[in-house]
């Protein structure tokens, strides 16, 4: 049996979906009979890959690099999923939407500290909102929750496996 090709890739999120992922315990022992992890935050790739059958996405999409990712991500993924609440919409790092940006920078880098300056090295330059994945590129699947379940992950994953596409984790709640 051939194995599915998977990636999980971290945007702007705080990791939390990639820390449920790790927490499926002995599922992942059995996951990884079934697929190859190619791509993510525990993987060494440098580059995401071509002809990726599963991608898992945590985060929204808040700055001009994250949104560059996702649609490579996009063009080189089958099936992408939306994992978490950031990624399906926004959440925690669309709070920010209401600040401009610049304000925003302001108050981050030149209020209160020594330098004052904002850095333009180093730091992706930020788009004026946070958004859900939904808003730039496809979504095959959402899974929302802050964190979703690990069981969901699986589930996600497992039905896939399957050649089965879910719309979304049936009992899964937001936040």
């Amino acid at each position: 049996m051939k194995k599915l090709k998977v990636a999980t890739v971290w945007l702007d999120g705080c990791s939390g979906c990639h820390m449920s992922l790790l927490d499926m315990d002995a599922a992942i022992i059995s996951l990884a009979q079934k697929i190859e992890l190619v791509y993510g935050p525990l993987v060494d790739a440098q580059e995401f890959p071509e002809d990726v059958d599963v991608t898992l996405v945590e985060g929204a999409v808040s700055s001009q690099d994250d949104l560059n990712r996702i649609q490579k991500i996009r063009q080189r993924t089958h099936l992408l999923v939306a994992m978490g609440d950031c990624a399906v919409t926004g959440n925690v790092p669309a709070m920010r939407n209401s600040i401009p940006v610049t304000r925003l920078l302001q108050c981050v880098y030149a209020s209160g500290g020594e330098a004052k300056t904002i850095p333009s090295e180093g730091v992706p330059v930020l788009l004026k909102q946070a958004r859900p994945l939904r808003e730039f590129v496809t979504v095959d699947v959402s899974l929302p929750g802050c964190p979703p379940p690990s069981k969901s992950i699986a589930g996600v994953i497992a039905a896939l496996l399957e050649g089965k596409k879910t719309e979304s984790a049936a009992g899964v709640k937001f936040g």
